[in-house]
């Protein structure tokens, strides 16, 4: 079937076309590379079986691709598609090749509406851990936080400023499913979102190389509600971020690393917040 409003074709079985790399459905969604047709048309395109197993168990597909020569290998994957009525189709080599923005594709895609979530949702829950991260530039690193952030138990991942579109492909990949399992939040606006965490009585927790704080004696303070705040890659948090904080904290390094990166970091001090929130 073609797509799961289209009755022309059986919804019992996917069809049996094969898409090149040249049909016109390819080459329209081989454009979702870019960031500025995934907001036009507000859809997004997601490859590999983490993330495709996610975007189905999620609600968040709604169609799915396949490289003709993978469809035995990802018959769960296309067999749960049939089950969700799902527009599915075959397609071959080259075609896999042009929608897939790996070295070697992995043979089966996802189409799937934007993921949108507001700051004003997420505050609203009553979060008890959020993360921000404040002009993320690396797809990666976002990728790999949120799947910290999820590991770990946060309510959202709330990205600040000019930071990168978590749906490209490298971050939903870095992500491994985790994209569709938590919030993440968009907010251009820095000062604003953070006065907001505030104001919602989440205390904001800098991270810092010469924090007043240590993490080794935090407990206390993240066993009441907090967002973490990590910085861009390159420069770290901006010095209003950091001054406008109300605790400044460090991770304490026992060897001679003079720094530890994004994800790194993010990862210690959620291991902590998680220790102590759940103990």
């Amino acid at each position: 079937m073609t797509d799961r409003r289209d009755n022309t074709r059986s919804p019992q079985r996917p069809a049996t076309d094969v898409l090149t790399e040249r049909s016109s459905r390819v080459v329209s969604l081989a454009k979702l590379h870019r960031a500025a047709v995934r907001r036009a048309e507000n859809r997004f395109l997601v490859e590999g079986f983490n993330a495709v197993d996610a975007a189905l168990a999620t609600g968040r597909a709604t169609r799915l691709l396949v490289r003709d020569s993978d469809a035995d290998r990802h018959e769960t994957l296309v067999r749960r598609a049939v089950a969700a009525g799902l527009a599915i189709h075959r397609v071959n080599d080259r075609a896999a090749s042009k929608l897939s923005e790996t070295s070697t594709s992995p043979g089966v895609f996802a189409v799937c509406d934007l993921l949108t979530a507001t700051l004003a949702d997420v505050l609203a829950a009553g979060p008890r851990l959020l993360v921000v991260a404040v002009e993320p530039r690396e797809p990666g690193n976002v990728g790999t936080l949120t799947r910290c952030a999820d590991a770990m138990g946060a309510d959202a991942v709330v990205l600040l400023g000019d930071s990168v579109d978590p749906h490209n492909s490298k971050s939903v990949r870095a992500s491994a499913g985790s994209v569709f399992h938590i919030p993440v939040v968009r907010d251009s606006d820095v000062a604003g979102a953070l006065e907001k965490i505030r104001s919602a009585h989440v205390a904001l927790i800098a991270t810092t190389m010469d924090g007043e704080l240590s993490l080794d004696d935090a407990d206390a303070t993240l066993a009441s509600s907090h967002a973490w705040l990590f910085g861009n890659e390159a420069h770290g948090l901006p010095d209003e971020v950091l001054a406008d904080a109300d605790h400044r904290l460090s991770i304490p390094i026992r060897g001679r690393a003079e720094s530890l990166n994004l994800a790194a970091a993010s990862a210690i001090c959620l291991y902590a917040s998680a220790r102590v929130q759940n103990s």
